[in-house]
């Protein structure tokens, strides 16, 4: 086996691993989630205790 061959073999693999992770990223059953993790900066964080603006401006 030459080096033409194991780069051209290479290149099939790499090809068919793309083709699968776009599949898997694209899948109907990832949608919801990852829909939730796109949404997850625009949601505000719920204050800490004792970190609310009241208190913050005793002066």
């Amino acid at each position: 086996m030459n080096v033409v061959m194991f780069h051209s073999w290479w290149t099939v693999l790499l090809v068919i691993l793309f083709i699968a992770i776009v599949l898997w990223a694209f899948s109907s059953r990832r949608k919801p989630r990852f829909d939730a993790a796109a949404r997850l900066p625009l949601e505000e964080d719920d204050p800490a205790p004792g970190d609310s603006e009241s208190e913050n401006n005793n002066g």
